[in-house]
């Protein structure tokens, strides 16, 4: 496995690039997000990852470790293949593409361009909780105007509840008093699972 690559760009286009290592040009694809981050770079590294498929031996370069790790997600989804992760990461950034999986956003995931209906529940279904658990600053939810209810949600996380569990047990528990303590709204929740 090629975990890395740091050399001289030879060439750059917005879908990939070439990279000189010592005498060795190497064709890497990008996406958009890494393109801009090295487009006006003489010399750089990239955190890369080898596909290997019958025909071809295909590698993939990432300005920033977090879109590796995002790609590397994204090809794990049945029927979401390469070239699609890479548009994902070519039309947003890591970070939002978690937060829109994350919180349900279907139709965020479907304005971008190969990713359908179905498509997008299913990245939804099997990332959600993979992505919270990941990321914990992008536990942001429908709640997130609320801070006491945020906080309440924070906590079941920690506890090890699901997402969409945990949501469902703070809404049933605020539904008639919203601003009680947060300890009072996690003991609610808890008896609501």
């Amino acid at each position: 496995m090629i975990a890395y690559l740091k050399g001289k760009f030879t060439y750059k286009s917005p879908t990939s690039v070439h990279l000189d290592v010592n005498g060795v040009g190497y064709e890497v694809l990008i996406s958009l997000n890494t393109y801009s981050k090295i487009q006006n770079l003489d010399v750089g590294l990239l955190h890369t990852l080898l596909l290997i498929r019958e025909d071809a031996h295909i590698l993939y370069g990432f300005f920033e470790l977090a879109e590796k790790e995002m790609f590397s997600q994204l090809i794990s989804v049945s029927g979401v293949g390469a070239s699609t992760a890479r548009m994902m990461l070519s039309y947003m950034k890591p970070d939002e593409l978690a937060v829109a999986i994350i919180n349900g956003e279907t139709k965020t995931l479907e304005g971008i361009k190969g990713i359908g209906k179905k498509s997008a529940e299913r990245l939804v279904v099997e990332l959600r909780d993979k992505l919270a658990k990941q990321s914990p600053g992008s536990n942001i939810s429908p709640l997130k105007h609320n801070t006491l209810q945020q906080d309440a949600l924070n906590a079941l996380l920690a506890l090890g509840i699901l997402r969409q569990a945990a949501e469902q047990a703070v809404q049933k528990a605020t539904a008639s008093q919203p601003d009680m303590p947060v300890e009072e709204i996690i003991k609610k929740a808890l008896r609501a699972l």
